[in-house]
């Protein structure tokens, strides 16, 4: 079964979903089944049923309210090739108000700098944003770079953690 909640934020209602207490997706959305259906099939062959995540959705009260580094506690797991966990690892040791590009994200998961499109690739498919801060990816030309809940919600995210 996977159990899912949504938390109120700031930039919109963000949706938990997890299963034995692990989380395997979240995303700033207010109906869960958007996520449900991103999962793998053997996730999607499950029951949806909403319910307290209890520790989850207090992370996320705490990380709005200014402890930036409350995400980081709650286990969370998605699937990906090695590579892939390898840059998932990477993205979660990225310090909360702090920034890296995808080529510096490629080297913190031991891949050469040219690998950017690898870490382009891993956040663009990342299922559990912001637990997997992939939004603390930028371009290194500049700017925020895409996000797939909005450039919006990127730049409120990064400015959030820069101010705490």
């Amino acid at each position: 079964m996977i159990i899912t909640q949504t938390v109120p934020t700031p930039v919109g209602p963000l949706a938990l979903l997890a299963r034995d207490g692990v989380l395997v997706a979240a995303g700033f959305t207010a109906d869960p089944r958007e996520m449900f259906t991103r999962l793998a099939p053997s996730l999607q062959a499950l029951s949806l049923r909403e319910g307290d995540l209890g520790d989850a959705a207090e992370a996320v009260r705490e990380y709005l309210g200014g402890k930036v580094g409350a995400l980081d506690r709650i286990p969370v797991e998605q699937p990906g090739t090695p590579t892939r966990q390898r840059l998932y690892e990477a993205l979660r040791a990225v310090p909360a108000g702090t920034t890296v590009s995808y080529a510096q994200l490629a080297e913190k998961a031991g891949l050469p700098r040219t690998a950017a499109r690898a870490a382009g690739s891993a956040c663009a498919q990342n299922l559990i944003a912001p637990f997997v801060p992939c939004h603390r990816v930028v371009p290194s030309t500049g700017g925020y770079g895409s996000y797939y809940y909005g450039t919006p919600v990127k730049e409120w995210l990064v400015a959030h953690e820069s101010r705490a």
